[in-house]
């Protein structure tokens, strides 16, 4: 059995634990982190666009990478500890959502948790990259609360009947 557990800062301790708990023992578990490449972009066109292009080695886009890529070991370190078993970690880079779901490919399982609206239950709970990946991951989903679940009288109201 093949597990992917994607590794977000602030929700990570929970999908961690998920996999603890639900991946049966001698499952390849991997842990997946990916850093999206917009805020690099963003401060690699800034540096072109407004302080030229003769001193690459300036560029603060570089750094920022440098950065993001120190980042994801620290936090892929912290959950291969919490994990507490063998694994493999994978940082890929990119658009978050397709990423992740590209890493579905040939797995068994995606643990990813909940990274909208936790507050109350309901679609929002659900974030953009997070909705994405339910949609079209390639696998069978374990979706968590990062924390304790709201109480069922947060859930919306069904909609208006319709005659």
């Amino acid at each position: 059995m093949a597990v992917v557990v994607w590794v977000v800062e602030g929700t990570w301790p929970a999908c961690v634990d998920a996999a603890r708990a639900h991946a049966p023992e001698g499952a390849e578990v991997v842990l997946l982190h990916v850093t999206g490449h917009d805020v690099a972009d963003a401060a690699h066109g800034a540096f072109a666009g407004l302080l030229g292009r003769g001193h690459p080695e300036r560029d603060p886009g570089t750094r920022v990478e440098h950065l993001a890529a120190a980042s994801a070991e620290s936090l892929l370190q912290a959950a291969a500890e919490r994990l507490g078993r063998p694994c493999t970690r994978v940082e890929r880079t990119g658009r978050v959502e397709r990423e992740v779901v590209a890493a579905t490919e040939g797995a068994d399982l995606l643990v990813l948790a909940r990274d909208g609206d936790r507050a109350r239950l309901g679609p929002h709970s659900l974030g953009p990259a997070s909705r994405f990946v339910v949609d079209h991951a390639a696998c069978p989903l374990l979706l968590v609360w990062p924390e304790p679940a709201p109480d069922l009288t947060t859930m919306p109201p069904p909609p208006p009947h319709h005659r």
